[in-house]
């Protein structure tokens, strides 16, 4: 039989056992982290020079329809380039990309960022792991 004394002793001691064997499990792992942010990217396509051409075949054309002489020799250049400018940023505008970005803070200290072509589920605060370099959510 135990003495009150001893009995509050052992239920301490079971208890601080009980503390620090959760402690040491929650910071034993290295892969897991807090979501610090999720953000939308977007990255400027790349033009392959077919809208730069048909911009610039169309705006000489537009170009040589005005003025006479030395004159129309200018709209008509001036035309070409404005056209191949405007179609090859319309090009870029046409191909832009749009993916999501989510920075994670590391238990261990350091910071990771995962990239994907849809939008993830995982909310800033979200409790995650990495495995076999992918994003796992973890249930707190």
């Amino acid at each position: 039989m135990f003495t009150p004394q001893q009995f509050k002793t052992a239920i301490l001691v079971v208890i601080s056992t009980a503390f620090f064997q959760a402690t040491a499990a929650v910071a034993a792992c290295s892969d897991c982290g807090r979501v610090a942010s999720v953000n939308a990217v977007e990255t400027e396509g790349k033009a392959s020079g077919v809208g730069a051409v048909a911009g610039g075949v169309g705006g000489a054309l537009i170009g040589n329809q005005f003025g006479k002489g030395g004159t129309k020799t200018a709209l008509t250049v001036a035309g070409a380039a404005g056209g191949a400018y405007a179609g090859h940023q319309v090009e870029k505008s046409m191909s832009k990309k749009k993916t999501w970005q989510v920075a994670v803070n590391m238990d261990a200290g350091s910071k990771k960022t995962f990239n994907f072509e849809s939008q993830p589920s995982f909310k800033t605060g979200d409790h995650v792991k990495v495995r076999d370099g992918k994003l796992l959510l973890l249930s707190d």
